[in-house]
This record gives C-alpha cells, structure tokens and sequence, in this order.
C-alpha cells in the first residue's frame, strides 16, 4: 500500500499489516485508527476496504514516543546506533493528482538517544523507553523475539515530517526491471551508499564518514 501524498506536501504515513503468527495480534485496525486526515483504511482504494478494515496494524517506527523495534538479520546492525546519530525513515508514497508517480520519500527521522538488543535492557528499561513499540507491548512478541530483537529509541529533536520530501528516481534492475533508486540529486546529500543506490525494499543503508555532516544538516532542517 503506497501511502498518500497531497498536493501541500503533506502525506499519510500507513504502517504495515501486522502479521504475527499469520493472524496479527494487535487491537489497532487500519478501520478504527485515525491518521492525519481521517481514518487510514479511507486511503486504501475502495476495492479493498472491506478487506482491510479489521486488519490489525503494526505500527513501527511509532512516532509518538519515537521507537523502532525488528527481529530481522537485515536492521540487526542497528543495535550499534550511538546517541545523536541519525535514523532516517522513507516511505513509498503516491500523490494525489491522477496519473502520478509513486516514489519513495523521508517522511522522518530519529535523533537516537539509545539502542541495543531487547535483551540488554532490563524490564523497566524496557517498559519505560520502548512501551508504545509494538515488539515490546505485546508480551507475546518480545517473548518470541528477545534474543534477535533489535531497539531504537528517538531522543529530543526526533520528528515526523509534516511534509514529505523525495528522494527517489526510476532506474533498472540487472534483468532491466524498473526499480526505485536514489536520485543524482540525492547522492550529492547522501553518498551512493559504495554504489548500491536501489533503495526499493532494502536493508539500512550507511551513509559514509565524508557525508555525514552534509546529510546531518540536510536532515534536521526537513519540516
């Protein structure tokens, strides 16, 4: 589901299906959860409301308290995210105006203030840093995932976006498929991640030491 973009800039920012154990296990639906601009199962096409209204959310990255929580070998390296380093989230958004591209864009970021394993916080830490994260507020889930479980928590200074701001163009995959990557005008902020610039469903990128000041500042000056 590609999220909404509206012609001010703003945007919709529609979490994931939760899917834990096949049938999901939180209370929060994409029919009873309001987003900016009304409920989020009414930015879904009319076609699947009907299938998606009581489908349980997982809502992660959370920008309430700013947390981030996954199992995977994918984000594990996550858990070495020092204070004042930068989590920068993107999403896949559609605009609003007929016949308009989808595209990726920042729709917000973390100023880290900690992160680890969900196993080297203890139980208050835990409930007092990660509470509103999804694998920490269902027992169920951080009992199954402790061991792999990897934690960010955004500190002052963390945000979501009010608008969002692209970051990607169309490029083409080894067999010549289109595939979203970082556009030119980007890797002059960003680097090209040592050449792997296909930032379409992709592990966490690293921005490289000599374009960290650059990218920091571009970063924190997004509204």
């Amino acid at each position: 589901m590609q999220g909404p973009l509206f012609s001010d800039g703003g945007f919709e920012y529609i979490p994931i299906p939760d899917e834990f154990r096949g049938k999901g296990i939180d209370k929060r639906t994409y029919g009873n959860q309001k987003g900016r601009r009304g409920r989020l199962l009414d930015h879904f096409p009319a076609r699947m409301r009907d299938k998606m209204k009581d489908q349980p959310i997982h809502f992660d990255p959370e920008f309430k308290t700013f947390t981030y929580g996954d199992p995977g070998l994918l984000k594990s390296r996550l858990r070495h995210l020092k204070a004042d380093d930068l989590l920068v989230f993107y999403a896949g958004l559609r605009p609003d105006a007929p016949g308009a591209e989808a595209a990726l864009y920042i729709i917000g970021y973390f100023l880290v203030a900690k992160a680890g394993r969900a196993s080297d916080f203890s139980k208050s830490e835990l409930r007092r840093h990660f509470g509103r994260n999804f694998h920490v507020m269902h027992d169920t889930v951080l009992r199954a995932q402790m061991k792999d479980l990897v934690l960010v928590k955004g500190g002052p200074g963390s945000r979501l976006l009010g608008k969002a701001f692209r970051i990607s163009s169309v490029g083409k995959d080894r067999a010549g498929r289109p595939i979203k990557i970082l556009s030119r005008e980007m890797r002059r902020v960003f680097g090209d991640f040592g050449g792997r610039v296909a930032i379409q469903r992709c592990p966490p990128r690293w921005i490289s030491e000599a374009y960290v000041p650059r990218s920091a500042r571009f970063v924190k000056r997004l509204r």
